[in-house]
């Protein structure tokens, strides 16, 4: 009777080793372009609330028979006065972590982030 002896195979050390060479320089390659994309998908976000909040800023002086140039309290903005809402789903928020100014009648407007972000969160 023969005995038959299977061989384990497995991975060696090299071969790990050179695996794991390649995984991180691709991700060395990689990391740039996903940090890129986060930053765009950010400004684009903040952009449409700031959007948003212009269009609210017309709804409200329309409402309200302002002229331009006439002051704007955020709070009236973001919550309406009485039953009127002006933005569905309360006050935006920038994703990345600034805060909106309303400013003025006739003037856009502006994230704190503004234009120090690697793009900018302003109205073009």
């Amino acid at each position: 009777m023969k005995i038959v002896r299977t061989k384990r195979k497995a991975f060696t050390l090299v071969e790990v080793m050179m695996v794991s060479t390649i995984v991180s320089v691709i991700f060395a390659i990689a990391s740039p372009s996903i940090r890129r994309s986060r930053e765009v998908a950010q400004a684009r976000s903040c952009i449409r609330n700031l959007r948003q909040i212009d269009s609210a800023k017309e709804q409200y002086a329309m409402d309200n028979r302002l002229v331009q140039g006439a002051t704007m309290p955020a709070l009236s903005v973001f919550c309406g006065v009485g039953t009127a809402t002006y933005i569905k789903g309360g006050t935006p928020a920038c994703p990345r972590g600034g805060t909106y100014t309303v400013n003025s009648l006739g003037t856009d407007p502006t994230c704190s982030v503004g234009t120090a972000a690697l793009i900018a969160h302003a109205l073009p």
